[in-house]
């Protein structure tokens, strides 16, 4: 169906544009996010929120969703856990079983739709991890909830850390200007001709999809596949910006001012299989 972000024809566009940016990212001097040469001599690529809400995780098994090329999979996995990731860009699972070798580092990678996950990994882990960026390619967030609930096992958890659906609305904040829905799901296309990750790299422009989620269908969709939250966080800080949009403070954190105040960039939902 058009509508899944993942699958049907909206997701042959979207897997286009994250084959091209798992084929480019950590690989142009200009990179903001994927420093490889970093990551292999040893940098950790997480940051203190997922960190701090996903406590010790060495001994666990840790299905990270929509992984890329592997990169933060892996910090967990240097953090002891027992690490499988999902991608559905074949050149992303590609990549990312080739840094694993690089690195030393154990871990599987799977090619699939997080919307329809195999059921092979139905039960198996004590946490599944999705981090920044993850449910504005998701046509059903439903679908994407049952999934990692049925990939729990029973007292496991979801730790999903992700941009706050209101930040998403804005298009700057200098002068405030909004160009995207509050929440309702419908899909959105509009034409990428680069990446987040370096701004200056131009690559071939093709079509996106993606879609507005507020944080109550977000939260309504874990509690229809079973899931009881245990956390619900608003933030209104954040170490890094992928958007390009906000003003970096003199503590080196990004905020999104508003009048005296700050609207909040991030969420952050744990969320456990009873």
């Amino acid at each position: 169906m058009d509508s899944q972000g993942q699958g049907g024809s909206a997701g042959a566009l979207n897997r286009a544009v994250w084959d091209e940016r798992a084929r480019v990212h950590g690989t142009t001097a200009g990179d903001r996010f994927y420093d490889v040469e970093g990551f292999l001599a040893g940098r950790q690529t997480l940051l203190g929120t997922e960190r701090e809400l996903a406590g010790e995780v060495r001994g666990l098994d840790l299905l990270h969703l929509q992984c890329h090329f592997g990169m933060d999979t892996l910090s967990w996995a240097r953090l002891g856990a027992r690490v499988t990731g999902v991608d559905f860009s074949p050149v992303a699972v590609h990549r990312a079983r080739e840094l694993a070798a690089r690195a030393g580092l154990a871990a599987e990678f799977v090619e699939a739709d997080t919307q329809a996950l195999p059921a092979s990994l139905a039960g198996r882990f004590d946490l599944v991890v999705a981090t920044y960026g993850v449910l504005c390619w998701i046509g059903d967030p439903d679908a994407w909830m049952r999934g990692a609930a049925a990939a729990l096992r029973p007292g496991g958890r979801l730790l999903l850390v992700d941009l706050h659906p209101l930040f998403q609305v804005f298009a700057s904040y200098e002068p405030l200007v909004a160009d995207w829905p509050y929440g309702g799901g419908a899909a959105l296309r509009e034409p990428v001709t680069g990446t987040y990750a370096d701004p200056e790299l131009r690559v071939e422009a093709r079509e996106a999809v993606q879609y507005p989620h507020s944080l109550g269908e977000i939260v309504t969709a874990a509690a229809g596949a079973g899931l009881v939250l245990a956390h619900l966080g608003e933030h209104t800080e954040a170490d890094t910006d992928g958007r390009g949009l906000l003003p970096r403070g003199e503590d080196g954190r990004y905020r999104f001012p508003f009048g005296q105040t700050h609207l909040p960039v991030l969420y952050s939902l744990v969320a456990a299989r009873p």
